[in-house]
């Protein structure tokens, strides 16, 4: 019954940004913690970070330091700016609920990382 959209994903160069958006509705947006997951070609689903209700974040070792994790609750949205991209970083990108998904995942939005 959540309902998640994701945009933002594109074609970018390594080293290069992109800002992640994920729109959540059908949910009491403030009291529910986010996180953003990815799957990479080959691979199964992995998380890469969460924040809470109240702001507090985690990060996977694979991205942190590059990548961050932030929520406007007044937009119902959760973000994921990502920076110094790697080639690595290629998969279709998740958000859904943190630490325990639902099983209701939406579409994603690719990011692919190419030179």
């Amino acid at each position: 019954q959540v309902q998640l959209v994701e945009s933002g994903g594109g074609l970018v160069q390594p080293g290069g940004s992109l800002r992640l958006s994920c729109v959540a509705s059908r949910i009491i947006f403030r009291f529910a913690s986010m996180g953003w997951y990815r799957q990479a070609p080959g691979k199964q689903r992995e998380f890469l970070a969460g924040i809470t209700n109240v702001g507090a974040t985690n990060y996977a070792d694979s991205v942190k330091g590059r990548f961050t994790i932030s929520r406007d609750n007044a937009k119902k949205t959760v973000y994921l700016q990502m920076n110094s991209l790697k080639l690595e970083d290629t998969g279709v990108y998740y958000c859904n609920l943190f630490p325990t998904a639902t099983g209701s995942w939406g579409q994603g939005t690719q990011v692919t990382v190419s030179s």
